[in-house]
């Protein structure tokens, strides 16, 4: 088995596991270690103490006896029951005339003699350990701190019991032992609980994104309302930023569903009025062409009487010229296409000085023969309005606001054209006094092929391009177009990042005022 797949099949610990571990781990540590320098400390500080006892001890039993310590008939067990010492005291004397001799005196007062056995394990343990106070072990007996001493010509050595001692170190560890399990079973429910709690939040965001993640968004209307809930999406916290921003994520991929939604269904009404669009054109080029080659067919029998042009060729002149006009219809239609295509791209645009004002009065003078009915104004600066920009394509747009202005208004509508500088922006706007716009067209006035005669009749507009294309030729200037309406007062305002420009001499035509 490999090392990865080993770690596939070792069970992960979540992040509330883990941390539990390292926390408990590390106060157990820490309380460990403290209860074994505690101990220490107590068992130097109680081992000193008896030391002190021994030695208060030893000065009162090793004062010489009447005789010494080498008399026959001197030993440890005499000397105790001679002097009374506290229980537990230990005496072994040895001299060159008299045999090592020892004993401890009872809880009860009794004085015990150590039997030879228990004399020589102490003897060889003290030569091992050498002078000073030592901790012994006597079978039978207990742990003993013990003291040689010489007195005269002859050697004691005296003890005090460690049961003490190492009570108060077992009572103190077994103390320590109790108190650290409670606190660490202590530690171990409030180190869940908090993590639990501040986890809540992350768990949030996964169940969030777990159903987010189920959710199908291949195909069709999505719209994504799982969302973090506010109180799991504290920006104060750090667990509760990932929900605010998990909450953030899903906003701006519910935005851009419903936008690819929208450009989809805007797709496939584009698909749907353009072949609508060229289908009649081609339909009526199909018919023409079919009725211009059964009248060549007709033409192949006789000339009639008389001379003259046989009747079948003027039929076929008349379907030439229909095909004529409807392929120039569908070819204006394609390099409308064509057009908006490439100015999406950001293609298609000539940059040079165009002069605004100049630019409107043209237009004026090119609609003006096309709407005779119409009343014509235009309203400019004094100065000449320069920006940079494609002359042609600005053009075109003008030219197409007019052109809507004179189709869908009334005879004896005054249609204004105003140029003029604001800020850093140059501004043309074209206002007419006619009905308005419908409102419920406006949202989708600058759409492709947005007509308000859904009929799409020729004698009441064109392709519904015109707008779309201004509004993409505008767009490739960093500008913008927008459009105000109501009965009585339409206004398109198209507004361009103005440039500075050395002063142009006015042209003779332009005034404060023209009217038609």
């Amino acid at each position: 088995m490999s090392g990865t797949e080993a770690k596939r099949r070792r069970p992960a610990w979540t992040l509330q596991t883990r941390l539990m571990v390292t926390v408990i781990g590390i106060v157990s540590a820490i309380l460990v270690i403290v209860a074994v320098t505690m101990s220490a400390i107590l068992g130097a500080v109680l081992e000193g103490r008896l030391d002190d006892q021994l030695r208060s001890a030893a000065r009162f039993a090793l004062a010489t006896p009447p005789g010494g310590f080498e008399g026959p008939d001197v030993d440890a067990a005499s000397i105790l029951r001679a002097s009374p010492q506290q229980p537990g005291f230990l005496l072994v004397i040895g001299s060159r005339l008299a045999p090592a001799s020892g004993a401890y005196v009872e809880q009860n007062g009794s004085v015990t003699a150590l039997t030879d056995t228990q004399l020589q394990d102490l003897a060889d343990d003290l030569e091992r350990r050498g002078p000073g106070p030592a901790t012994v072990q006597i079978d039978g007996v207990g742990s003993y701190l013990v003291r040689g001493s010489a007195v005269e010509n002859s050697v004691a050595v005296v003890g005090l019991p460690r049961t003490e001692v190492e009570q108060a170190i077992a009572r103190m560890l077994t103390t320590i032992g109790l108190l650290t399990a409670g606190g660490l079973f202590v530690l171990a429910g409030a180190t869940a609980l908090v993590i639990r709690v501040g986890l809540r939040p992350l768990r949030a965001v996964a169940d969030t994104a777990t159903r987010v993640a189920s959710m199908p968004m291949d195909h069709g209307a999505v719209s994504i309302s799982e969302r973090v809930p506010d109180e799991q999406a504290d920006a104060r916290t750090e667990i509760g930023q990932v929900g605010a921003a998990l909450n953030t994520l899903l906003d701006h991929v519910d935005s851009s569903l419903h936008a690819r939604q929208r450009n989809e269904e805007r797709m496939r009404q584009f698909v749907a009025d353009a072949s609508h669009e060229l289908r009649t054109p081609l339909a009526s080029i199909r018919g023409y062409s079919e009725l211009a080659l059964r009248a060549l067919r007709q033409a192949q029998g006789p000339v009639p009487s008389g001379g003259g042009q046989h009747p079948v060729f003027e039929g076929s002149e008349s379907a030439l010229e229909r095909i004529q006009a409807q392929s120039i219809r569908m070819t204006r239609l394609v390099e409308d296409l064509l057009l908006l295509a490439r100015l999406d791209e950001g293609q298609d645009l000539v940059y040079g000085s165009v002069d605004l004002t100049q630019l409107a009065l043209e237009a004026v003078a090119d609609a003006r023969p096309a709407g005779p009915d119409h009343v014509w104004r235009v309203e400019v600066a004094e100065e000449p309005v320069v920006i940079a920009g494609d002359a042609s394509r600005l053009h075109q747009v003008v030219a197409n606001l007019l052109a809507n202005a004179r189709t869908h208004t009334p005879t004896g509508t005054e249609v204004t054209v105003t140029v003029f500088p604001e800020g850093k922006d140059a501004v043309l706007s074209v206002h007419d006094d006619g009905p308005g716009i419908d409102p419920a067209l406006q949202p989708e006035l600058f759409e492709r092929f947005a007509r308000a005669d859904r009929s799409r009749a020729r004698q009441t507009g064109g392709t519904g391009l015109g707008l779309s294309i201004a509004q993409a030729i505008v767009t490739a200037h960093h500008g913008t177009i927008e459009v105000d309406s109501k009965p009585g007062d339409t206004t398109f305002t198209l507004r361009l990042p103005a440039r500075p420009h050395a002063p142009v001499p006015a042209s003779p035509a332009a005034t404060a005022a023209e009217p038609a």
